[in-house]
């Protein structure tokens, strides 16, 4: 079933423009960005204290090392916030 768009929204819903309003929060891009890249830090210490005590380098610790990664990575998207910054300068 569709609604009829005079309808208004519920709520407890959000909007578009409240993403757009959290996207300029330095304080909580800050602390999701540097959770992240803490957890990054967190799995791959655990990955390399596997590989230094010795033990084979498993399919499982070089998943451990890409997971890092990608979390690292995340997080740097997240500080950084990329989005509608890609316009050309004319």
């Amino acid at each position: 079933m569709s609604t009829p768009e005079s309808v208004p929204a519920p709520q407890g819903s959000v909007s578009p423009a409240a993403g757009q309003m959290f996207g300029s929060c330095w304080s909580c891009r800050i602390l999701s960005g540097g959770g992240l890249l803490l957890g990054a830090g967190y799995v791959f210490l655990a990955a390399r204290k596997v590989m230094r005590q010795g033990g084979t380098t498993s399919i499982g610790t070089v998943a451990q090392i890409a997971f890092a990664a990608s979390l690292a990575a995340w997080g740097v998207v997240v500080i950084a916030d990329p989005v509608g910054k890609s316009h050309r300068k004319t």
